[in-house]
């Protein structure tokens, strides 16, 4: 038989190139119960985005009254957007026995670490050289020269807080880094303190003990 289990936070964080989003597309892919962290941003909708699952959009004040009531898990201001992870939402999930992977940087993950560690699972990618992680972001063919050098040099304050993780992963081999990133997450969702009606299973074993 299977507890009912609440669900898990899942960090995956790395430099830009390191294989972040490739991981968490894989993850997706095999596993259905990995649910995506829909933020919400103060940032005009796009017409290929909806509402919902690519963000929710709310204006400044409504943000504004959100975090200040508490009700943003994380919050941060990009390009004078502001983007926040909504607390309900997340704990409706995590109740539910949903997991949820979050896209945050190691700013947003220290925020996570303040208000939910608990539920948190966190995973830093390292690429196996800076040589390698260059020739990534160049075979993506997205960025400017000038873009990549700045993406090195963000690399290298990111790679300060590697340590900051529970778990790091040279993603030398994709297929690999996946199954780590797997086997990490299978092992969070079996944690003792996950594991919802634990106690009243033990004590129903009890009492069958005392019934023979």
């Amino acid at each position: 038989m299977e507890f009912q289990r609440r669900g898990v936070m899942l960090v995956i964080a790395s430099p830009s190139g390191a294989g972040k989003s490739s991981i968490s597309r894989s993850l997706f892919q095999q596993d259905p119960n990995i649910r995506l962290s829909v933020s919400v941003t103060t940032r005009a909708r796009r017409s290929d985005e909806v509402e919902g699952t690519h963000y929710y959009f709310v204006d400044e004040s409504t943000f504004r009254r959100m975090r200040d009531e508490g009700g943003l898990l994380e919050s941060a201001e990009v390009h004078g957007n502001f983007y926040g992870t909504p607390r309900a939402r997340v704990e409706e999930q995590l109740a539910a026995g949903n997991d949820i992977l979050f896209d945050v940087d190691y700013q947003g993950t220290l925020q996570l670490y303040e208000k939910c560690r608990a539920d948190m699972v966190t995973v830093f990618i390292l690429p196996p050289t800076i040589l390698e992680l260059r020739a990534r972001l160049e075979r993506r063919a997205q960025d400017s020269v000038g873009t990549i050098e700045k993406r090195l040099r963000n690399a290298r304050i990111e790679l300060d807080h590697a340590s900051e993780y529970d778990y790091v992963i040279i993603n030398n081999d994709l297929e690999q880094s996946v199954q780590n990133v797997r086997s990490i997450l299978a092992s969070s969702r079996l944690k003792r303190e996950r594991q919802v009606d634990l106690a009243s299973f033990v004590k129903d074993l009890q009492s069958q003990i005392d019934s023979l």
